[in-house]
């Protein structure tokens, strides 16, 4: 795939979610009833301003399908606004993100779905596109300066896995 840039039409979604499970759920489960297309990027955002929760944002190509999901969330009571919240968002929706499931190369990774570049945790260099990717089927890639970025950290056997962990142990979940 080449490289993309977000969207040219975006909205915004307050649902009150108040962590980045519930959001991708929320997120998922809001595709999937508006029957939105594959090609829409959806993204959660955290926002801080005085009530931390993660908002939601999705954005697309195709103006007029946006447009009939605003109306249809504002109809079910969630603030919906013009635009993505920030520029950072976290992608949980993107063209190719189904195909990201089980061991793939950096180079199927790239080429199957709308990631734009990996990054290792760590490193300066960029990896070789040989390198196998464990994707636990959590693959979260960010915006980063207009591109959709994957982190990455090395795993056990030379391989790597995405920064973000599908099953987080919770803080002080020990004591």
């Amino acid at each position: 795939m080449t490289p993309t840039a977000p969207a040219p039409y975006a909205i915004g979604v307050d649902t009150g979610a108040t962590t980045l499970r519930e959001a991708d759920h929320l997120l998922r489960a809001l595709a999937a009833e508006l029957d939105l297309p594959e090609d829409v990027f959806g993204c959660t955002h955290l926002v801080r301003d005085g009530r931390p929760r993660v908002a939601l944002s999705l954005a697309a190509e195709d103006e007029p399908v946006l447009r009939a999901a605003r109306d249809r969330l504002t109809g079910q009571g969630y603030e919906v606004g013009d635009g993505a919240p920030d520029e950072a968002g976290r992608a949980v929706l993107f063209p190719g993100a189904g195909a990201l499931t089980g061991t793939l190369t950096l180079a199927e990774v790239l080429a199957r779905s709308a990631i734009d570049r990996v990054t290792v945790l760590g490193t300066p260099d960029e990896p070789s596109p040989d390198t196998l990717l464990v994707t636990r089927e959590h693959v979260r890639p960010q915006w980063r300066d207009g591109r959709l970025v994957l982190a990455a950290m090395p795993a056990v056997g030379g391989v790597l896995v995405p920064f973000e962990d599908p099953d987080p142990t919770p803080c002080c979940a020990d004591h």
